[in-house]
């Protein structure tokens, strides 16, 4: 089910609200049971078959959550650890660790499964002569996050920082639907213990106004922006795909699309997913915080998918060793991590080498840093205003530059487009421009600009996509600082904006507004990008 569809809108959510709230009059645990429940519909509603996988993957983390805690709690009984038990004093196969270890490789190995498995074969059958195959291995929905949030459960678990094993709690946290799907990824710590208050289960007027004005924000960006600017994208992917020579202004204006086409729907779908669970009473931490804003690489990853990047410097980057092992180490625990946060996206080589990009790119960030420090700069001194433009732009152009091999079927295609990108296509405007300038365009022929015949791929109308949304994703505040009055997320940064909601009837008329427009164009749903990774 999507939160883009009739269907959710106007059947699936007032019933799952109404029902949470009437039983939460009568019984919180009710109310909870309820919730995930209907999470399990929700998400048992895309294939019914997937929802057996889910339970068994919830019914052993928790047991597995429950062993390490008691096996924990008696190493804590008896003053010693693990590692150094006497022999006879505790089993080794009882350890927490141990226990931990287990679990760990039961998650990933159903991960791997489902997610690799094939993409293993086939990378292997070339080089051993073979023919192995899978039989056709449907990726289940959700799979990397739901998992992700058990192994940060568990983790958390062995540290001592899970406190509650009330089992329908633990199925409501890892089925609830605002993040079920794609994120954000959670922690235990932090969601629980809003399902434990009681003010959760009373309907809240101004919960409700925060959250359906969130939900429509964000359905906006996913139905009118997201979708609108989609249409330019595929072309020239394809068109890349099929061999057609793209020309500079093509392949520039496709790689632009889709990553403003990305940012539009991830940032659409973390807003409704933070606007849903608010109607509940419960805030989601921020998961998207206007990456595209960023001075550098490290900025980037700090806001975009937040939650992810927090995973994986958590429970991969840190445990590695972090930066705690001298600057080499530092540099090869970045790549590593990166290496598999693209692997994490998806079973291809286009996904590896993103991964790897963006770990070339922290790379250079980090290194950069620490000689400007060697030769006695301030790195934290503000930037200036232009020295902070052209920060903004060569990080953009990073990006942009790495979502293409992201977005591109295969490695041949990503190497088109870039060579398309680089110019070594030669620089044509494609010549219906030339009339519609105007004077403007004939100054531009004299200086030497050439007109020619080109696939027509990025018109007027992309072009007029491209600089709108630029200009919003540059200049404009996003939905978590016009909220920023009503603490919309956990762990927001401070922020200031002069265009800051308040209950009224012109914000109301606006966001009405724009819920109206998304909602009349809903025939054109389609889903979100990262329910493919």
């Amino acid at each position: 089910m999507l939160f883009n569809s009739y269907g959710f809108i106007f059947l699936y959510l007032p019933v799952v609200l109404l029902g949470f709230f009437q039983l939460g009059r009568i019984n919180r645990s009710y109310a909870a049971a309820w919730l995930a429940f209907a999470s399990l519909f929700f998400y048992g509603y895309w294939n019914p078959a997937y929802i057996g996988l889910l339970l068994m993957s919830i019914v052993c983390n928790y047991a597995f959550g429950v062993w390490i805690a008691k096996a924990r709690c008696r190493t804590e009984q008896r003053g010693l650890r693990t590692e150094t038990s006497a022999p006879g004093t505790q089993s080794s196969a009882l350890s927490p660790q141990r226990l931990l270890i287990v679990a760990l490789i039961a998650n990933l190995a159903l991960l791997a499964y489902y997610k690799y498995a094939n993409f293993f074969v086939d990378n292997l059958n070339p080089l051993l002569g073979t023919d192995w195959n899978f039989a056709n291995i449907i990726l289940p929905l959700g799979i990397s996050f739901f998992t992700f949030t058990q192994i940060a459960y568990l983790v958390d678990t062995y540290q001592g920082k899970v406190k509650e094993y009330n089992f329908v709690h633990y199925l409501l946290f890892v089925t609830y639907f605002p993040h079920l799907i794609a994120g954000p990824v959670l922690h235990h710590k932090e969601m629980m213990p809003q399902f434990a208050l009681t003010s959760t289960y009373r309907f809240s007027y101004e919960n409700m106004s925060v959250g359906t004005t969130i939900f429509l924000i964000g359905l906006f960006k996913k139905v009118i922006l997201a979708d609108g600017l989609a249409v330019y994208v595929g072309p020239v992917f394809d068109a890349s795909a099929a061999g057609v020579e793209l020309s500079f202004i093509d392949a520039w204006g496709g790689a632009l699309c889709y990553t403003l086409q990305l940012y539009f729907d991830f940032s659409g779908y973390s807003d409704m997913a933070i606007g849903l669970s608010r109607m509940f009473g419960v805030t989601l931490p921020l998961n998207f915080h206007s990456p595209y804003k960023a001075v550098n690489i490290i900025e980037f990853w700090r806001n975009w998918h937040m939650t992810l990047s927090r995973f994986l410097r958590d429970y991969l980057y840190i445990p590695l060793g972090g930066n705690r092992k001298g600057s080499a180490q530092r540099y090869l625990n970045l790549m590593i991590t990166m290496l598999l946060g693209g692997l994490w996206h998806g079973a291809g080589w286009t996904f590896v080498i993103w991964g790897g990009l963006h770990g070339l790119y922290l790379i250079i960030n980090h290194g950069w840093h620490s000689l400007r420090r060697a030769l006695g700069q301030d790195t934290q001194v503000p930037l200036s205003q232009p020295a902070r433009a052209a920060a903004v732009l060569l990080t953009f152009l990073a990006v942009v530059s790495a979502w293409v091999v992201f977005r591109a079927d295969n490695l041949s295609s990503a190497t088109a487009m870039l060579s398309a990108m680089s110019g070594l296509n030669g620089f044509v405007l494609p010549d219906a421009w030339l009339p519609k300038w105007g004077a403007f365009g004939l100054w531009l022929s004299a200086q030497g600009v050439s007109f020619g015949a080109t696939n027509d791929l990025i018109m007027g109308g992309a072009i007029n996509w491209i600089w709108i949304s630029l200009l919003i994703v540059w200049f404009a505040p996003n939905t978590q600082q016009i909220m920023a009055a009503y603490k919309p997320a956990l762990d927001m940064p401070e922020s200031r904006t002069r265009l800051s909601w308040r209950p009224s009837a012109p914000a109301a008329i606006a966001v009405w507004l724009l819920g109206f427009i998304a909602i009349i164009n809903l025939s054109k749903q389609s889903a979100f990008l990262y329910f493919q990774f």
